[in-house]
């Protein structure tokens, strides 16, 4: 049992990387569950719709912040603690740490009270392995741009903020990475999938999660 949180800037390719390591857990007969935030119960969706909207009535910081924090909170008590006392692996797409790098580093709330909301939300629940897919600002925008303009896919309030805004919540990333090295794997984006699929195995092997 396991559980493994993907963080990184969007466009990072945190979703496909998270299925190609489905993949394999599936071939090896490991039990798992994928999730991500904000989202993964009724409740969490509703959330994620009303927090990534552009217009009049955006959520302010402070709101964005609670909302997050809501959906976290409902993922965690009758999703992933569920799964996890299972012995199921849970594999998330953002968790606590990104209200650190997002809301605390982007936002300029104080940290303290994001990590105070953060322990109250998820019951204390931290992940066995955060895993930084760390990409800059620029090749992120870039990304979402060629997204944009292969699929039509319009921006979310929160990918459209400006790249300061980013940078900021980058370096959120790289200071909690750096601050805790045994909970943190910090793995290039810019390498190709599956070059990013072995380092991953690698460390899950290094871990004795897998063989």
């Amino acid at each position: 049992m396991a559980f493994i949180v993907f963080e990184g800037l969007d466009g990072s390719g945190k979703s496909t990387l998270i299925n190609r390591l489905s993949h394999i857990l599936k071939e090896r007969k490991i039990e798992h569950d994928l999730t991500r935030e904000p989202g993964g119960t009724e409740l969490g969706d509703k959330l994620r719709d009303l927090i990534i909207a552009k217009g009049p009535h955006a959520p302010r910081p402070r709101a964005e912040l609670l909302m997050y924090e809501a959906s976290r909170a409902q993922l965690v008590e009758t999703w992933i603690k569920p799964k996890l006392e299972q012995g199921r692996w849970v594999i998330s797409d953002r968790f606590a740490a990104s209200s650190i790098a997002f809301q605390a580093a982007g936002r300029s709330i104080d940290e303290a009270d994001v990590n105070w909301l953060n322990q109250f939300a998820t019951f204390g629940l931290q992940p066995d392995l955060y895993i930084l897919l760390d990409i800059s600002v620029e090749e992120s925008k870039r990304r979402r741009q060629k997204r944009q303009d292969t699929f039509g896919v319009e921006e979310d309030r929160i990918e459209a903020e400006k790249d300061d805004f980013h940078a900021r919540v980058r370096d959120g990333f790289l200071k909690q990475a750096k601050a805790n090295p045994q909970q943190w794997f910090i793995l290039s984006a810019q390498l190709p999938t599956e070059q990013m699929l072995e380092h991953v195995l690698q460390k899950l092997k290094d871990r004795q999660w897998l063989k």
